[in-house]
């Protein structure tokens, strides 16, 4: 369920991926209830919240993996239930959080698996699927690595070649769960820059981020969660408020202009910035356990 501010409102730019009336969870316990929302089409779309919101929760939604109790996830108006699996893999690409690789297996072969849905009995392996392996190497930095085993590799560059998987198929909206997620800086600015480059290409992202800078610097859209609803979304510079920011994670702060990239940043107040009894999730257990 939306809130008030007009800045939560699905209106604005068309998006071939959206959600009408979602309510989505885990058995017998409800997640999400009656949220709509529509992915902008050529956006960056970056979901913030804290933990347990529902964020990775509706990615997954969105993405098939965790089909909805009520209501439907639509690509072009059409309940993607109607769409075969291959067919859906080649209009919506996902990087779960957490992925294992088969053992042994090399950089190229990971990657290659991303044109499945490309292979029919009657169409094997192409020159247009080369390409499409070449280029995603290219662009994650990877082709002079391409016969190492995935299970060499650090977790950076792990996270790259799953990157690079997601972009060997060649969708034209790709899903990120938590792609920064046990990165390093270095490595956390170079997935969210490539991210960037993607867009520009054209792409329609959509990630799950917790870094609130992060998605203020790289997003062109945001979508703010807290307990299953969204509660605002639109542009960076409307959506990260010190307002916001206090009534989603419970922290006070000052929202100011990041010098380098102009875009809103954050700064949590001295002692006593965050506020115990508004932190939805872990951080009111831990206020509780204390008492």
């Amino acid at each position: 369920m939306t809130t008030d501010s007009a800045s939560t409102r699905s209106e604005g730019p068309d998006g071939r991926l959206a959600g009408s009336g979602l309510q989505v969870g885990y058995g017998e316990t409800t997640i999400i209830s009656e949220l709509d929302l529509v992915v902008p089409d050529g956006s960056f779309t970056v979901i913030i919240g804290p933990n347990a919101c529902g964020k990775s929760t509706l990615l997954r939604s969105l993405s098939r993996l965790l089909p909805p109790h009520k209501g439907s996830v639509l690509l072009d108006g059409k309940d993607v239930k109607e769409f075969g699996g291959k067919e859906f893999a080649r209009e919506v690409g996902l990087l779960p959080q957490q992925s294992i690789a088969p053992e042994g297996i090399t950089i190229i072969d990971l990657v290659s698996r991303g044109r499945f849905p490309y292979q029919t009995m009657f169409r094997q392996w192409t020159d247009d699927d080369q390409a499409a392996v070449d280029f995603a190497l290219q662009v994650t930095r990877l082709t002079d690595l391409a016969q190492r085993p995935v299970q060499a590799l650090s977790g950076g560059q792990r996270q790259r070649v799953w990157i690079a998987m997601a972009l060997a198929q060649q969708t034209p909206i790709l899903l990120l769960d938590e792609p920064t997620t046990y990165l390093d800086l270095a490595h956390q600015l170079e997935v969210l820059e490539l991210c960037t480059t993607l867009n520009r290409r054209g792409t329609t992202l959509v990630a799950v981020l917790h870094d609130l800078n992060q998605a203020a610097r790289y997003a062109t859209h945001i979508i703010a969660m807290r307990s299953g609803e969204i509660i605002a979304q639109g542009k960076p510079s409307d959506v990260i408020t010190s307002e916001m920011v206090e009534r989603t994670f419970g922290v006070r702060s000052r929202v100011i202009d990041d010098p380098e990239s102009h875009t809103p940043l954050v700064v949590p107040l001295g002692d006593g910035a965050v506020s115990f009894d508004d932190v939805p999730g872990d951080t009111a257990t831990y206020r509780a356990a204390q008492a």
